[in-house]
């Protein structure tokens, strides 16, 4: 069963009124997309605002009182391109999922045994009452894990 299918025929009608209902711009936009996506190919990846803009039939539309349209581009744009890849991927979600668990940890630390700030001094007392947190949390994770027993009425 897909997550379309599980949402029901309300939700769908209204996802797809929302998706109908992108302003003209947005549409324009998603015409200069693909339009320069095109051109940016035919030249063989070449990226250049002007040698794009050139050969696009769009430019009047797209950029019409300037010679051609800034692109901004900054130089970590490689390193966010990558980082969204390995998000998108199926490690990247097993990666989310056990951050999580872990995340959720240090919250249970920092707010219900009120670990949010060390009350011992130096990096052994440090040491020690976090080590002091764990066992506890690891003691609690235990508990939840023996049965408890039955006890019967005499």
């Amino acid at each position: 069963m897909t997550d379309q299918h599980a949402r029901g025929p309300r939700r769908r009608r209204t996802a797809d009124r929302r998706r109908q209902a992108r302003s003209a711009r947005a549409r324009g936009d998603a015409e200069l997309k693909v339009e320069i996506q095109r051109v940016f190919a035919e030249n063989f990846g070449v990226y250049g605002a002007r040698k794009v803009c050139a050969g696009c039939a769009l430019k009047p539309r797209c950029c019409p009182n300037t010679p051609t349209r800034k692109v901004p581009r900054s130089i970590r744009e490689g390193a966010r391109d990558m980082a969204r890849q390995i998000a998108s991927s199926w490690e990247g979600a097993t990666s989310r999922r056990l951050r999580k668990k872990v995340e959720m940890l240090f919250a249970h630390l920092k707010r219900i045994l009120r670990l949010d700030r060390l009350r011992l001094r130096g990096p052994t007392g440090a040491h020690d009452e976090f080590l002091f947190a764990a066992t506890a949390q690891n003691l609690r994770k235990l508990a939840k894990l023996v049965p408890m027993p039955i006890l019967n009425p005499a």
